[in-house]
């Protein structure tokens, strides 16, 4: 078994290590800063209280959330974009290579294969525009594969000194400026290559064709039970052996859930209803990260409170009590590795067994209509639990969560109480 582990822990490290997973996983976090400030505005434009855009018109007016709707729109609105710059940059900069004029030239090449028009509501095509309807969720895959794909030519290119080469004492920027010329001549020609393409045998952009041909699918998959049950899994496995599973996990799954969310907030601007099974997404970024996993992978909020009740080591009170504080804002790192849970084989079965739990508890909550859908409101991670569920799904929202962190309790209580015999013997 340790041979076992030893092995698929060492492919795991390997996988994790790959430039394209690295610039995803790394990139990606570029798009938290924005989404996460765009949904302080979401929230005070749909806060969760009975009739509250009805206090907020009789006090400001009818257009009192105009601005907070704008602030939304430019946030969420660009996150392929954000995407695109992100991931590129990444990559780049881990090659050692000008990350700025590569993701530039990468933006350039996104925008280059997304569609330059739109249609009005009248049949009139406007030409000229970045359309957000491309921009936003829906152009996240494509924004990834040219965010993976372009700076590797860019890179080819930089590193093998095919470049206009400046004399010495030109300042580094314009030195910079002039070595991207070759590459994003490449780049842009590529791109428009392939614009050219699809227009002239699908009649559709590069975009709109990834969207069609692998995003929606991949959405599809991944707003399903059994979808929601691997991406937690894969988690709480990763973490047991080691690795950082959401860093991971989020890396490459990430973009697609917050599209999910990101879609569902569409369906509400447009002053529709969401409706599960028919235009609503269930499994979203909030929904893994806020009620899956709230207190840390594998809820460990759960086992505190299981240790608080009949743990009789030190060892195993010590540990606790110095990662409750910690746990309450979702950091579990001090009882992943302190207790450990890592390699422990008392914990994998409730580290595993928990979460699994929580994404059924959850999914079931949404599809039987006890809580609605989620949108684009996207909590700060360390968001404690109860507070999380109640700003993202009311009262409804506390109280789906206040079940899972019961159930967590009640699922670590015999496994808690087995670990804390074996830390008594050893102290005895």
């Amino acid at each position: 078994m340790n041979k076992f582990l030893d092995k698929f822990t060492e492919k795991l490290v390997v996988f994790s290590n790959f430039k394209t997973v690295m610039a995803l996983k790394d990139g990606a976090m570029y798009i938290m800063p924005i989404t996460l400030v765009g949904s302080i505005f979401l929230l005070i434009a749909n806060f969760p209280i009975s009739n509250w855009a009805g206090i907020m018109t009789n006090i400001f007016g009818e257009s009192w959330n105009i601005g907070l709707k704008q602030v939304s729109a430019c946030t969420f609105d660009i996150m392929a974009i954000i995407a695109v710059l992100g991931i590129s940059y990444t990559f780049a900069k881990n090659e050692g290579v000008d990350a700025i004029s590569c993701s530039l030239l990468c933006l350039v090449s996104f925008l280059i294969i997304t569609n330059s028009s739109v249609v009005s509501q009248n049949g009139d095509v406007v030409n000229g525009v970045i359309p957000k309807a491309w921009v936003n969720g829906n152009g996240v895959i494509s924004a990834i594969i040219i965010g993976i794909t372009m700076p590797r030519i860019f890179t080819f290119f930089i590193k093998r000194k095919i470049v206009f080469k400046m004399p010495d004492g030109v300042p580094e920027g314009v030195s910079n400026a002039f070595a991207a010329l070759i590459p994003g001549f490449v780049i842009m020609l590529i791109s428009m290559a392939a614009y050219q393409i699809c227009k002239m045998f699908a009649g559709l952009s590069l975009t709109e064709i990834i969207f069609k041909v692998i995003q929606a699918p991949l959405q599809s998959l991944s707003d399903t039970l059994p979808g929601g049950l691997i991406i937690i899994l894969l988690m709480s496995l990763l973490f047991w052996v080691g690795m950082h599973g959401p860093n991971i996990v989020n890396g490459i799954v990430s973009s697609l859930l917050l599209a999910n969310a990101m879609s569902n907030q569409a369906i509400l601007d447009a002053g529709q209803a969401l409706v599960v099974n028919e235009n609503a997404k269930i499994i979203t970024k909030q929904f893994t990260e806020n009620f899956a996993k709230f207190g840390g992978t594998g809820i460990t909020l759960g086992l505190i409170i299981a240790a608080f009740i009949v743990a009789r080591s030190q060892q195993m009170k010590s540990i606790c009590r110095m990662s409750f504080i910690p746990g309450l804002f979702n950091v579990n790192e001090p009882v992943i590795f302190g207790l450990p849970i890592v390699l422990n084989p008392i914990m994998l079965v409730p580290f595993i067994l928990v979460p699994v739990g929580a994404v059924i508890i959850t999914y079931c909550a949404i599809r039987f209509g006890f809580m609605q859908p989620f949108g684009g409101l996207i909590l700060p991670w360390t968001t404690p639990p109860i507070i999380g569920g109640f700003l993202l799904g009311g009262i409804r929202g506390a109280i789906t969560q206040l079940v899972i962190l019961v159930y967590s309790v009640i699922v670590y209580l015999p496994f808690v109480k087995m670990q804390d015999d074996l830390f008594l013997k050893e102290e005895k």
